[in-house]
């Protein structure tokens, strides 16, 4: 894909910010980030340009980690959620706004955000780059209360501390009838480090926006996909070589198209990764209507 072309102007983000004080910045970034309740250490984070502190340099290694990006997690899925997202956004709204969370990287399969004319992106991450307009905290995003119509968190919540209160903060930021399209890991191994903190199956992602009603869910990388991960997590492990687990993965890119024979309930039980598509709601799902949301095949 090319240039993020439909990103909001910077001078946008002043319709929506609501923070205390005035911010610091790193380089054009302005960071809003309150360290005292953060993972993000203010003197490395200013000090140093507010980089990612995880590799995702560019040239032949930035090639390589697409091609895994694509075999490892098939797009086709996003592509359609995220079509629906932009459809219904852009049939209630002439223009609509999405907060991208963690929007550092272009998510997969989600093109479409950054190309659709009836949609204009604000996107944030806890590293400055050229996707993002400003550094922040998910935890505390720096919005004020009903001021967006929908929210991405793609890949991310598996790498915030306490998922829950991203949510909270996701639902505070979206008008009354916004959406929020979410797709989280359930079964794989460990990413980025240090900043991989936790998993869901899909009933715990239902749970987790049960401030939402639900439009659509499901799994995005089922058990085909998973086991790509799985395997190349052992031959990674056998030859001590994170260079061979990735060549693993690349060979073994077949293994996904089990993902079309598998029925969905079973691959519910079995996914690389889940997905929710949703509603913001005034009344929360009950506990006691949790089981009825079980989508699998037990």
């Amino acid at each position: 894909m090319g240039d993020p072309l439909m990103l909001a102007p910077p001078e946008r983000l002043a319709d929506f910010v609501d923070w205390p004080a005035e911010p610091e910045h790193v380089g054009r970034w302005p960071v809003y980030v309150d360290y005292d309740d953060s993972i993000l250490d203010r003197t490395r984070l200013l000090s140093g340009g507010a980089v990612s502190e995880i590799d995702r340099s560019s040239g032949v290694k930035a090639v390589i980690r697409r091609a895994l990006r694509r075999v490892t997690n098939p797009d086709g899925r996003t592509r359609g959620n995220i079509d629906t997202l932009v459809d219904t956004l852009t049939r209630e709204r002439a223009r609509a706004t999405v907060l991208v969370v963690g929007g550092g990287d272009i998510g997969n399969g989600a093109d479409r955000l950054y190309s659709d004319p009836g949609v204009e992106v604000l996107a944030f991450d806890i590293y400055a780059g050229e996707n993002v307009q400003f550094v922040a905290d998910a935890h505390k995003i720096p919005f004020s209360d009903a001021s967006v119509d929908a929210v991405v968190v793609q890949a991310v919540l598996e790498h915030v501390l306490d998922p829950a209160r991203v949510v909270a903060e996701i639902h505070r930021v979206l008008r009354p009838d916004g959406l929020v399209y979410a797709e989280t890991p359930f079964l794989q191994q460990v990413h980025e480090g240090p900043y991989d903190f936790t998993r869901f199956t899909e009933s715990g992602h239902r749970w987790l926006f049960r401030a939402f009603s639900r439009l659509d869910s499901g799994v995005v990388g089922g058990s085909g996909v998973q086991l790509i991960w799985t395997l190349g997590a052992v031959a990674a492990g056998v030859t001590r070589s994170k260079a061979v687990g990735r060549l693993t993965r690349l060979t073994l890119f077949w293994l996904r198209f089990l993902d079309h024979v598998i029925p969905p309930s079973m691959q519910v039980d079995g996914a690389s990764g889940v997905f929710f598509l949703g509603r913001r709601a005034e009344r929360p799902l009950s506990a006691a209507e949790m089981p009825g949301q079980y989508r699998g095949a037990q």
